[in-house]
């Protein structure tokens, strides 16, 4: 769930800041009761493959949500969290859903991607019923390639939209929120460019950017950044630390990581070490998924 693009320099003073913000935020696991106290925004994980049922008790005492694959991960020929839904609701966890969408090759190669986009819904809008959840829950499309979208790239995510929408349960996408550099100096986002199209459809925003500053690295705050600090006013969740770090975005707050690259889930016993991509949102239950 990344990909690398162009983003603008950050001043010194503002890395300085970063360095300070990141050591207040690297503070223990929130406890339980920290857990049950009120909080405006929630910290949650992500990871291609399901880290486990008995790994699920220890990473609730951290996180309020989990990102719960549809079909196969990128890269991936198996869908581990198939099947894991009574777990996942058992443990308490919220829902992020995600469904792996197309890259442009893929589309280059499709005769009409408005057609693809809408059986890719279909099968999406399938999957999700398959594990047991209910219509209204929010469906997130997992597009990986950043900066402005080819035509082709932007006609099947709409097509994507407008059929899980049709279906009774809410489209949602997962997209660069990082500026990349574009003709005379401009700069473009992912999700702005697709908010720029999506007209009146209805849509909630999943954005990554784990550039530091914004992102405060691999850190476990009690009270998580919310999501329209990652530079997207407009955005639900917010991906702000990947595993394994990339390098190029993450200078300021390599402290943070572990010194293999990877973002480990704290764990009260080790090895063995779980990474995951760390997410901030405005609800324990980013899908709605425990209805």
């Amino acid at each position: 769930m990344r990909r690398l693009v162009s983003i603008s320099r950050f001043t010194l003073a503002t890395a300085i800041l970063l360095g300070i913000a990141i050591a207040m935020a690297a503070q223990e696991p929130v406890s339980s009761a920290a857990k049950a106290a009120p909080r405006d925004y929630y910290l949650g994980f992500d990871r291609n493959t399901f880290p486990g049922d008995d790994a699920l008790p220890f990473l609730r005492r951290t996180f309020s949500f989990a990102g719960f694959w549809l079909n196969n991960p990128p890269g991936a020929t198996l869908n581990t969290w198939a099947g894991k839904r009574p777990t996942v609701v058992q443990n308490g966890f919220g829902f992020l859903l995600l469904f792996n969408g197309r890259l442009d090759r893929e589309l280059r190669r499709a005769p009409d991607p408005a057609n693809l986009g809408a059986s890719d819904a279909q099968a999406a809008v399938a999957s999700a019923q398959r594990e047991g959840f209910q219509p209204g829950v929010v469906i997130f499309l997992d597009q990986e390639e950043g900066a402005r979208l080819l035509p082709r790239q932007l006609t099947y995510v709409l097509a994507w939209v407008d059929a899980v929408n049709a279906a009774g349960f809410r489209a949602g996408i997962y997209c660069s929120g990082m500026p990349a550099k574009e003709g005379a100096g401009q700069l473009i986002t992912t999700a702005d460019d697709i908010r720029e199209h999506v007209g009146a459809r209805p849509i909630v925003f999943f954005v990554y950017n784990d550039a530091c500053p914004p992102a405060p690295g691999c850190a476990y705050p009690p009270d998580p950044l919310p999501p329209a600090a990652s530079g997207v006013p407009f955005a639900s969740v917010w991906q702000f630390a990947q595993s394994p770090r990339r390098r190029e975005f993450t200078k300021v707050c390599k402290p943070t990581y572990h010194s293999d690259g990877n973002c480990y889930a704290p764990s009260p016993n080790a090895p063995p070490l779980i990474d995951v991509d760390l997410d901030s949102a405005t609800s324990p239950d980013p899908s709605n998924g425990r209805q």
